[in-house]
């Protein structure tokens, strides 16, 4: 396999970024292509006894500041490049909030909604046997995904301790919390998100600030919550069906309880029914896309209207929507920095499973403010001193973190 062909926007990433002299041309060269691609063929026997040959992967992108970290996802598009990509964010994204990890990612290329429970926990045990010798607690890290469930994670730590013959709950994260996962875990993405909002908003009145949420999903719903509680104006929020609004602002809470009875979103009887489209063009201080990529793109970004946009989601923001949203200063909080809630609390589950420790959930969310607040200023200060942009300054960060080797 071909590792320069795997990650082509991590490439033009990289090139622009020395090409604004953030970074060196090493640098560049040496972090373009991961470190190490397993690719191994699961063989499945499926229920009705007939054989199934599934294509699984396990990339590590770097592994220079410590053992590799990154989900393993269960999704019938999975490839290499996808999955190369995902690591390399990750590798930044762990320098970015200065943890001891490199980056790493996993996946099977298979729809496990077509597949029994059965079928699902031969995948997960065949998983862990195929990478089984790349894994580890202090070699490279998993954690769940894309349709990779606690349950899953239970079966994989479970398969990795009977060819060991050693259980180490460190070797996995996103653990049911009976079985060694870390409180907090749950609410870390929204909760990263929100420490950096109130660092971002500290000097305005919070009910000055409206707010537009596209996602109400675990994490889009849990940051609308915590900003309500706290005064902010959230006078819009959507599922995948549609968004509700209303300019004085909603009622998260009758929201929130609204939604668990399978009603959508815009059947809410607290605003106005409207499109997802047009929850992306309301004049409003603070855009959160929490729910899928490539949510702005350049058909739909002269929509925008908002002056700061914060990545909750993976990727909302194509790269050509950001260069105009750039050239007209909407400040965007990138999804490095602004979704890094979830991998830091799952570095505080590996460390309490190394060191025999039990966090309660107000010290791992004490823990992560602290984290999060740092990284969010040291990546506003690099942004003020080059003139870059707040993704550019956390990319700078991240990899002179991880330090490539320099030879004298």
């Amino acid at each position: 396999m071909k590792t320069e062909t795997l990650c082509v926007d991590c490439k033009e990433r990289l090139a622009s970024l020395e090409e604004k002299k953030l970074i060196g041309h090493e640098d560049r060269q040496l972090l373009e292509n991961p470190e190490r691609v397993i690719q191994a063929e699961l063989p499945l026997r499926r229920d009705d006894g007939t054989l199934e040959i599934l294509t699984a992967f396990r990339i590590q992108h770097s592994t220079k500041r410590g053992p590799a970290k990154g989900g393993i996802r269960f999704h019938q598009e999975v490839d290499p490049a996808e999955v190369a990509a995902l690591a390399f964010v990750m590798s930044l994204k762990t320098a970015l909030l200065d943890l001891p990890y490199g980056g790493g990612k996993g996946g099977v290329q298979f729809n496990p909604k077509e597949y029994s429970t059965a079928e699902i926990e031969q995948v997960s045990r065949l998983y862990m046997r195929a990478f089984a010798d790349v894994l580890g607690p202090h070699k490279d890290v998993p954690a769940p995904d894309v349709n990779t469930t606690p349950e899953i994670i239970g079966w994989m730590r479970d398969e990795y301790a009977h060819i060991t013959g050693k259980d180490e709950p460190a070797i996995i994260t996103g653990k049911p919390v009976e079985k060694g996962g870390s409180e907090g875990r749950g609410t870390a993405t929204a909760m990263g998100a929100y420490f950096i909002l109130k660092e971002r908003f500290a000097a305005q009145a919070p009910q000055e600030v409206s707010v537009a949420i596209q996602g109400f999903g675990n994490a889009g719903s849990i940051l609308a919550e915590l900003l309500y509680n706290d005064g902010f104006k959230v006078v819009a929020v959507s599922d995948s069906r549609g968004a509700i609004y209303n300019e004085e602002g909603l009622d998260i809470h009758a929201v929130a309880k609204h939604k668990p009875e399978r009603n959508p979103i815009s059947k809410f009887d607290g605003g106005s029914p409207i499109s997802n489209a047009a929850l992306l063009a309301l004049e409003v201080d603070l855009l959160v896309p929490a729910a899928l990529g490539d949510a702005i793109t350049t058909e739909n970004v002269t929509d925008v209207k908002a002056s700061v946009i914060i990545e909750v989601a993976n990727g909302p923001i194509t790269t050509g929507a950001e260069h105009i949203l750039d050239d007209r200063g909407v400040e965007i909080i990138p999804d490095l920095l602004a979704n890094a809630g979830g991998v830091t609390v799952s570095y505080f589950e590996w460390f309490q499973n190394i060191h025999n420790e039990r966090w309660t959930e107000e010290e791992v969310n004490q823990k992560l403010q602290g984290m999060i607040a740092d990284s969010y200023h040291r990546t506003k200060q690099i942004s003020q001193e080059h003139e870059v942009s707040l993704r550019d300054a956390a990319y700078k960060i991240a990899i002179d973190r991880i330090g490539m080797p320099k030879h004298s």
